[in-house]
């Protein structure tokens, strides 16, 4: 079974991208690998992992992890075979807690799949474009199709400090499946590479 993470790109208390997270989680739920026991999707939370700002000494490249907070991040990394990750976009680019919760790790991520639902004034398109630079990095290959979701058309906000109600245009349920076929079909056909290389990069898992 191919295990899909959707990864919630923010920390900050009150943030619309939970809500993003749960409707994209909805709409998996109802996709046709997910129901024919070929595909799973679990929602991760960077806000439960408690990951200070990088306080590695080893470069991840290297594996070598001393807190137990990147350990754990990286068993639950470990485990998925691609990834949708939510974000909203932060100053033209990704929020800083996503970016180094990324930076922990390294191996775990190579030789997988990631598709980008992305949301904000703009539709969060300029923090997609940073991730994808940092996934290539990462041999994450990553997936064309894209959810762009407008504060203005896609939400229902009556206060801006407020997470508000999700409510997409006709066209993003469609175009999140298709996003997520790809997800789906590239985490398949990466599956060789994963196991060729399993085992040459020890992940530590805490006691």
């Amino acid at each position: 079974m191919t295990r899909i993470a959707i990864i919630i790109g923010s920390t900050r208390p009150r943030r619309r991208t939970a809500v993003v997270a749960r409707w994209v989680a909805e709409v998996a739920a109802r996709h046709p690998a997910t129901t024919a026991g070929e595909a799973t999707f679990e929602v991760v939370d960077l806000a439960e992992y408690g990951l200070s700002v990088l306080d590695e000494p080893t470069p991840a490249l290297f594996g070598e992890y001393l807190n137990a907070h990147t350990t754990r991040w990286a068993a639950t990394i470990d485990s998925f075979d691609g990834f949708v990750f939510v974000t909203p976009e932060y100053n033209h680019a990704v929020p800083a807690a996503l970016k180094n919760a990324i930076d922990f790790l390294f191996a775990e991520w190579n030789n997988k799949a990631a598709g980008f639902v992305s949301h904000g004034v703009h539709g969060g398109v300029r923090a997609v474009e940073h991730l994808r630079l940092t996934m290539t990095e990462l041999q994450v290959a990553n997936v064309r199709t894209q959810v762009a979701l407008s504060a203005f058309t896609d939400f229902e906000i009556t206060d801006p400090a407020d997470p508000g109600v999700i409510a997409p245009d006709e066209h993003q349920e469609p175009t999140l499946i298709e996003m997520l076929d790809e997800v789906i079909a590239w985490s398949r056909a990466l599956k060789p590479l994963r196991d060729a290389t399993a085992g040459s990069e020890a992940v530590a898992v805490p006691a």
